[in-house]
């Protein structure tokens, strides 16, 4: 893969990094192309519990569809994109393992909705997200006026999406549109200056015979504190999917199809099917294992 990285160190947890950190992680046609062959090897790999979805580098989880691919195209293939684009996000929404988007910087357009297909977001402080679509002239495409409805509601997904406007991180939380933000604390990034300024301690001669200390660069401490943050996000995420796989694999997987059918169909259906779901439940292994272990625990 040119633009994707599987790292699979973590004994039942994937993260799928999108790596186009030149383009803010944008995604063309090829692109889509092999973050479906990524999904597909995930899905098919029962020895993955749960995967993190997340981008490359420190500016930008994915910030959607590739403009320079996109303006070049017509109707038809406009309509192709998209159909390719809703049928790779509804089989990340559907998967059965829980999904987590962790969002370091921009998720605009197509990478918001690409979030907003996962189960959980978890956001850096710096995360801007937004539809953006209507600033260039089209609405949102991958499932963006459907997902982010039930997850926000009508009336906040259409200032979003009428507007275009960009939020941050904590207005993203505020309207549950984030479920979780990671933030350096005081101690952490007063720790990581004092380092920054250990490190470029460097005596410079200014041609007069005199020696000063090198002027610490603002970029470089502004980038070196981001890539903590990012750093700080992963592990945030890999704990939080770690708080998932203790659980039942079986269990989880029947209540995400039991919980994205909620959206779809009355309550009275939806309640039925979460007794057939409960009931399937006795028939595997975990259910037997893990109840005895929690008696045993508490004798």
């Amino acid at each position: 893969m040119n633009h994707l990285v599987l790292d699979l160190q973590f004994k039942d947890i994937c993260i799928v990094k999108i790596n186009r950190p030149e383009v803010l992680n944008a995604l063309d046609r090829d692109v889509l192309v092999e973050l479906d062959e990524a999904i597909n090897t995930v899905c098919h790999d029962d020895g993955i519990k749960a995967v993190i979805i997340t981008g490359a580098g420190e500016r930008s989880f994915c910030t959607g569809g590739d403009i320079r691919y996109v303006i070049g195209i017509d109707p038809k293939e406009a309509q192709e994109y998209a159909t390719y684009a809703h049928n790779l996000l509804n089989k990340i929404e559907n998967m059965d393992k829980p999904v987590i988007a962790a969002i370091n910087g921009y998720a605009l357009g197509g990478g918001c909705q690409l979030a907003l297909a996962c189960d959980i977001r978890i956001a850096t402080s710096n995360a801007k997200m937004g539809q953006t679509e209507v600033k260039m002239g089209i609405p949102p495409g991958w499932g963006g006026t459907q997902r982010l409805t039930r997850i926000i509601g009508i009336a906040k997904s259409k200032e979003l999406i009428y507007t275009g406007k960009i939020i941050t991180a904590i207005e993203a939380k505020k309207i549950g549109l984030v479920n979780k933000i990671v933030e350096l604390t005081e101690k952490e990034v007063s720790t990581m200056q004092n380092t920054i300024v250990e490190n470029t301690k460097i005596i410079t001669n200014d041609g007069k015979g005199r020696h000063h200390p090198q002027q610490l660069n603002e970029k470089q401490k502004s980038q070196e504190l981001s890539q903590l943050l990012n750093s700080k996000l992963i592990e945030e995420s890999i704990s939080f999917a770690k708080e998932i796989t203790k659980n039942s694999y079986n269990a989880i997987r029947i209540s995400k199809a039991l919980i994205n059918k909620a959206i779809d169909v009355p309550i009275e259906t939806g309640l039925r099917l979460e007794i057939y779901g409960m009931a399937l439940s006795f028939a595997h292994s975990d259910r037997q294992k893990m109840m005895s272990a929690f008696l045993n625990k508490r004798s």
